[in-house]
């Protein structure tokens, strides 16, 4: 049976065969569905501040 996967910063559906696999020392295993979320991992950004992710928090402009 083919597992599916949630990107791990995003927060998006992965098709079975695409994305990346990360595994980190401890083990812990992070899926991430484009270099895009990968490289913004890295980099130590919030998902919550940018606007493209599902964690994306909106704020109303007064």
């Amino acid at each position: 049976m083919v597992s599916r996967h949630v990107c791990s910063y995003c927060g998006k559906p992965i098709e079975p065969g695409a994305g990346l696999m990360y595994v980190l020392n401890d083990g812990t295993i992070m899926w991430f569905c484009s270099s895009k979320c990968f490289k913004n991992y890295k980099l130590g950004r919030d998902p919550k501040k940018l606007p493209w992710s599902k964690q994306y928090l909106g704020r109303a402009r007064s």
